[in-house]
């Protein structure tokens, strides 16, 4: 049930001074451009009928748009629905029902490394605040636990299945690149961990200081693997092609696969770690649904290009950057060959 004033939801330092009549604001209006994504259908991929597209699409974009993947309409309909009426309860309702395996946070950047949440500090300082809050979930935990709250309890499974499917598509998608790159299947067996997938249940805050803020989260990679993402209603995710940033709209029934740092290294940097952020907005909220994958904690990552590393390595390099700079700053380029301090 949404709270009585829309913005008790809100963490106490986003809510503004006024409130729009039961939470109603002026919509932007849909972008006309055409989506700039290349796009690649699972049902052929998975019989390698689009492989050589896959290629082209990793080495120059590091993102696409995924068509045909199987994952039931009435599913995402639901999982959406959930996540709206958790994110409309009461901020301190929030903090105290979450359960084990999924964790609330808000305001830092909440960096999931392997199921990990890291955040800076206790409370995020004004100056580097940022308007979103969300839930970290463990995947390969989510049944060992039973929530009292209905809505809790069912938004859990929902995320456990909708989970067992992005495993599925990770698993077909990374098959098709390993091919690609001729990895072998010890290789492959340690460069994708299924049971590392988790989960990042976002809501983008509307800010009244969006001219001022101008971005919900900065432009940064992922850590991971792969990352699928969900954004089925409201824009303001971008992403850098050739030194530009281009709007990435909602599409019905689609989804967007992103490669990460760990694709990149594995890949020898014939593919892309692509950069993204998402804007700040003061007419709508946006939710999204990301889902992230690694590698196997100590397998061990080789490539003419860099040094060998675990992706353990990656994380505690990852974990010192946002203590010293608050923020993932180098990401691959410490592991580089031609890498100085």
């Amino acid at each position: 049930m949404s709270p009585p004033n829309y913005y008790d939801s809100y963490p106490p330092l986003f809510r503004p001074n006024t409130t729009p009549l039961n939470g109603q604001v002026q919509k932007n209006p849909p972008t006309p451009d055409p989506d700039p994504l290349p796009v690649i259908d699972l049902e052929r991929l998975a019989h390698d009928g689009e492989r050589p597209k896959l290629a082209q699409a990793c080495q120059d974009w590091g993102i696409f748009r995924l068509v045909n993947h199987g994952v039931p309409t009435t599913l995402l309909a639901q999982l959406y629905g959930h996540a709206k009426r958790i994110f409309s309860l009461g901020f301190e309702s929030k903090q105290t029902q979450t359960c084990g395996p999924v964790a609330y946070f808000w305001g830092t950047p909440a960096l999931n490394l392997a199921g990990r949440v890291i955040e800076r500090e206790k409370g995020p300082p004004t100056s580097n605040v940022k308007w979103f809050e969300g839930f970290n979930v463990v995947m390969n935990k989510l049944l060992e636990v039973h929530v009292d709250d209905p809505l809790l309890d069912s938004f859990r499974l929902l995320l456990e299945e909708y989970g067992r499917h992005q495993t599925r598509l990770a698993t077909t998608i990374f098959e098709a690149m390993a091919k690609d790159l001729s990895l072998d299947q010890e290789q492959s067996d340690c460069y994708l961990c299924p049971s590392s997938g988790s989960m990042r249940v976002y809501r983008y805050l509307r800010c009244p200081e969006a001219d001022q803020v101008s971005w919900g989260i900065d432009a940064h990679t992922d850590s991971s693997v792969l990352s699928i993402l969900n954004h089925p209603e409201v824009g303001g995710f971008q992403v850098q092609k050739d030194d530009e940033w281009l709007d990435v709209e909602p599409v019905p029934n689609t989804l967007v696969v992103i490669l990460g740092d760990m694709m990149q290294a594995m890949s020898d940097d014939k593919y892309k770690s692509v950069k993204h952020r998402v804007k700040a907005n003061k007419h709508e909220e946006r939710i999204s649904v990301g889902y992230f994958v690694f590698p196997d904690e100590n397998g061990v990552i080789r490539s003419p290009k860099y040094k060998p590393f675990t992706y353990a390595d990656f994380r505690a390099q990852v974990q010192q950057d946002l203590k010293t700079i608050g923020y993932k700053e180098t990401g691959l380029h410490r592991f580089k060959l031609n890498h100085t301090t």
